[in-house]
């Protein structure tokens, strides 16, 4: 097998600059998306069937998108980079027709077609880290992709807390602040992943690797791929399965509640109060901003903690942090000391966005990196499918329709996550301490 060449940090960054406009968006869906459908009438119970777009289309889009850049070869164009920029597309002019939403019915049609964007552009990506970097680069490239989440996501979140400072009053049928953040990010989608796409170079597939995409497929292909994919999977990802149903079903959880709960625990207020309503969630913008601030910058320390305890360890150990921070949450009456709290989950979430992918990445074929990052993302999705269906229900007759009762809920479920961490075993690794 050829060796790849080692990249410096400058050229790492510069492939993944792209990532930080992807998440941009998806912090806006995080923060800002519940609070748009609740300025548009929603009730609490309907806010996980609403949100139901994203983890459908990830089920859907990612695998697909996956097995379909396994076989793409251009050699202008490369095999991920189509896949980015077609993503981007499709997120910025969503974004841009997002604030024009005037019924819920409408914000919710256009999140799934935001979601699909996302899901194309994001999906390649994990699988470009693969492409491009030995085992031993592997670990910062997927952290550097942490750092990048966490700094996209920061924007978004503080566009929440300025903007309305700044765009006083109402355009349409929602906030003017709407309008600005979702504009803002309509530019980061596409001018970030164009940056990434001008400065990076794909590896070129092997002579018997571009037959094999060379050959004739049927319009099937891709979905029997993943199929294959899915009977043929290592058992380490079938662990790492378990540990995301109740990781993903709890951060869903807190994503459509924290608004809600810092409102009602600090300001008393529902969604029917419009000031004080505003007020909360231009805050909690602020506050999942600064949990983001933490994402970036312990990212990078985790590789060396991972390396160090091991990889399933420090995710463990993360989850834990983050649980005790949501417990906390929901019962803090002073703005201030949210931050706080919050913190926890920035640790957890910078190892969410990195440390699982490298429990099972030795242990993938590289001629299915694509595929199997695309199943990576079904497990995501699968557990955010399962809340959206079913935590309506158990919000409505055993929460008490309570969003704080919800924040509890979810810390319960990244502490069973964190136990079913600690189980998992990769059969095989190159190196052992990353297991």
């Amino acid at each position: 097998m050829l060796q790849k060449p080692k990249l410096s940090f400058w050229q790492i960054l510069n492939m993944n600059v792209g990532f930080f406009g992807i998440q941009y968006s998806f912090g806006l869906q995080q923060s800002a998306v519940t609070p748009i459908y609740d300025f548009l009438g929603a009730t609490p119970d309907q806010i996980p069937i609403l949100h139901l777009a994203g983890p459908v289309t990830g089920l859907l889009v990612q695998p697909i998108i996956g097995a379909m850049s396994d076989k793409t070869w251009s050699p202008r164009f490369g095999r991920r980079k189509p896949y980015f920029l077609i993503g981007a597309i499709l997120c910025s002019l969503t974004l841009f027709a997002f604030p024009f939403s005037s019924s819920l019915w409408m914000a919710a049609g256009l999140l799934w077609i935001l979601d699909a964007g996302n899901n194309t552009a994001m999906e390649p990506y994990r699988a470009l880290i693969a492409d491009k970097l030995d085992t031993e680069q592997q670990p910062l490239g997927f952290q550097m992709q942490s750092f990048f989440t966490g700094l996209g996501q920061v924007l978004a979140n503080v566009s929440l807390f300025v903007f309305p400072l700044i765009f006083i009053g109402t355009t349409g049928s929602l906030p003017t602040w709407v309008y600005a953040s979702f504009f803002l990010g309509a530019v980061c989608s596409i001018v970030t992943i164009l940056y990434s796409i001008s400065k990076t170079e794909e590896i070129p597939p092997t002579p018997e690797e571009l037959e094999e995409i060379n050959k004739k497929q049927n319009v099937l292909e891709p979905l029997l791929e993943i199929l294959a994919a899915i009977k043929d999977m290592p058992k380490v990802m079938w662990q790492l399965a378990l540990v995301y149903l109740f990781q993903w079903y709890a951060l869903f959880c807190y994503w459509q509640n924290s608004s809600k709960s810092v409102a009602l625990s600090v300001w008393n207020a529902t969604p029917e109060n419009t000031e004080a309503y505003t007020e909360a969630v231009s805050w909690t913008g602020l506050v999942n901003g600064w949990y983001n601030v933490v994402t970036f910058l312990v990212a990078f320390s985790l590789v060396g903690f991972a390396k160090k305890y091991s990889a399933k360890n420090v995710h463990a150990f993360c989850l834990i942090i983050a649980a005790l921070g949501f417990f906390a949450f929901p019962y803090i009456q002073d703005k201030n000391m949210l931050f706080f709290a919050i913190t926890g989950f920035g640790i957890g979430w910078a190892s969410m966005m990195g440390i699982p992918y490298l429990m099972i990445v030795s242990d993938i074929p590289k001629e299915r990196y694509g595929v199997y990052m695309g199943i990576i993302n079904m497990m995501i999705v699968i557990p955010m499918i399962i809340q959206t269906l079913s935590f309506g229900f158990i919000m409505k007759y055993f929460l008490n329709n309570d969003p704080r009762n919800a924040i509890t809920f979810a810390a319960v479920l990244l502490v069973i996550s964190a136990i079913f961490t600690l189980l998992i075993k990769s059969k095989k690794a190159a190196n052992p301490s990353i297991s």
